[in-house]
């Protein structure tokens, strides 16, 4: 009789094929490619901007994403400037940044408004010292094919606006948005927009959980990537995953070494942020959030070889 765990992969296993699998692992072992280790803000929110940051450090962890809530509420009582000096004293790379400008992407009536607040975003960041940032495609508003077509000339004029900056702009599909949700549209729109300035993010949950195919992941073009959010799948029926079940890399039953391994393959050597909800880091301590992450999550990336 078959165990949960390998009546849930076969079917990923079957869709990606061993040749597509092999040939992945022989590109990826052919380049040596490695990543560094990050966290997104949002896995330790509740302890807010500076304690979140500094606990971190002290565990070791050299990269780092921020959101824009969390660096909005310091700045209601400091400055940007110190802002940057937590992340310079406890030797820390902002890596990415979720900057907060929803709407930004499809058509829709405050578009203008949101393209006003992304500049702003642009600017705050910039002097943070990040080179990239990003917005999720979060939205639950109903579509037509049409509004398809100037979603490409939108993220190229959000690509411009970052440009401005010396900033690269990254766009992530999440699962239940009703607009771009699958790494197969997010690719093909991106490609559409045809601007240095414009990536897709990977995002290990979002993908997993959603409406992909390994076939997308094969698909992508080297050096495409410009940014990877990195979690795992718990062991539980799909229908009932949400935001707050994603799991650490190596505790969950995604196959996590065989997309580590692809993503080498196609050129990403670049941070993997591990972003999670789960309750008891979000209101936890950083220090023993990020000590926990990072020993299991390293464990993940040396047996794929990209550590």
């Amino acid at each position: 009789m078959l165990s949960r765990r390998t009546a849930l992969l076969t079917p990923l296993a079957l869709f990606a094929g061993r040749p597509a699998l092999e040939a992945a692992q022989s590109a990826a072992n052919a380049t040596g490619r490695k990543m560094t280790l990050g966290i997104h803000q949002n896995t330790s929110s509740g302890a807010g901007y500076r304690p979140s940051l500094e606990g971190w450090a002290k565990a070791g962890i050299k990269y780092v994403e921020l959101t824009s809530n969390l660096v909005d509420d310091f700045l209601k009582t400091d400055t940007l400037a110190a802002a940057r000096r937590i992340l310079t004293d406890n030797g820390l790379t902002p890596a990415s940044a979720a900057c907060g400008a929803g709407g930004i992407y499809e058509p829709n009536p405050k578009r203008a408004e949101a393209l006003d607040n992304l500049k702003r975003r642009c600017e705050m960041f910039a002097e943070l010292g990040l080179t990239r940032i990003y917005q999720p495609t979060a939205t639950n508003a109903k579509f037509t094919a049409d509004d398809y077509k100037a979603a490409a000339a939108n993220m190229r004029e959000v690509a411009e606006i970052a440009s401005q900056y010396k900033l690269t702009f990254m766009v992530e599909a999440l699962r239940n948005s009703t607009f771009i949700s699958t790494v197969s549209t997010l690719t093909k729109l991106t490609r559409e927009a045809n601007h240095p300035n414009i990536k897709p993010l990977f995002d290990f949950y979002h993908f997993l959980s959603g409406m992909n195919q390994f076939e997308d992941v094969d698909a992508l073009k080297p050096g495409e990537i410009g940014h990877v959010h990195f979690q795992d799948l718990p062991d539980m029926p799909r229908e009932l995953l949400d935001s707050q079940t994603r799991a650490i890399p190596g505790d969950g039953i995604a196959p996590v070494d065989r997309l580590l391994k692809t993503l080498a393959a196609k050129g990403y050597s670049g941070t993997l942020s591990v972003e999670l909800f789960l309750p008891r880091f979000v209101k936890g301590d950083p220090f023993a959030a990020a000590t926990e992450i990072r020993q299991k999550a390293e464990v993940v990336m040396r047996r794929a070889g990209v550590l």
